[in-house]
């Protein structure tokens, strides 16, 4: 039986709040959860991607950092969490080169920023997370995914 795909929409006032919605879908996330992040440069991916690993409980040692030279950064948390920026990469198949399938198929979690760049590949479960500017500090995060799993999300946007 396949659940449906649905969507929602929340609108973030600030980056410490993008941090915060994070942080809660952080601690709903299980092992072999695939994010895909997309949006324009400085739209709150990185931001996300932190609040998300405080969630994890990634600890406050850890500064997170966006991978775009490195590729990918691992940080320790209750599930590994894997952060790949893809912004670098001409195509998919250099991603495919890395052995992508060890880390969608591991026991960690996967953030790829930059994730429209590699959608071919892309688990269909993933979630996918897009960043749109309003203003100077207002966001809105749309996110998609299996339903199921989204409706224990839509609690933070309900304050719950």
């Amino acid at each position: 039986m396949s659940q449906k795909n649905t969507k929602i929409e929340i609108i973030s006032e600030s980056a410490r709040q993008t941090e915060e919605i994070a942080c809660f879908i952080g601690r709903e996330l299980r092992e072999g959860d695939v994010l895909a992040l997309s949006g324009e440069l400085g739209s709150g991916k990185t931001c996300f991607t932190g609040g998300l690993a405080r969630g994890l409980g990634v600890s406050d040692k850890y500064q997170i950092t966006s991978p775009t030279f490195t590729l990918i950064n691992e940080y320790p948390a209750r599930c590994k969490l894997y952060h790949f920026d893809v912004y670098r990469l001409n195509s998919y198949s250099e991603f495919e080169d890395l052995g992508y399938e060890e880390y969608f198929c591991g026991k960690g979690i996967v953030v790829i920023e930059w994730a429209e760049k590699i959608i071919q590949i892309l688990p269909a479960d993933a979630f996918f997370i897009s960043f749109e500017y309003i203003d100077e500090n207002k966001r809105k995060i749309v996110i998609k995914g299996l339903k199921g799993r989204l409706k224990e999300w839509v609690r933070y946007k309900s304050g719950g």
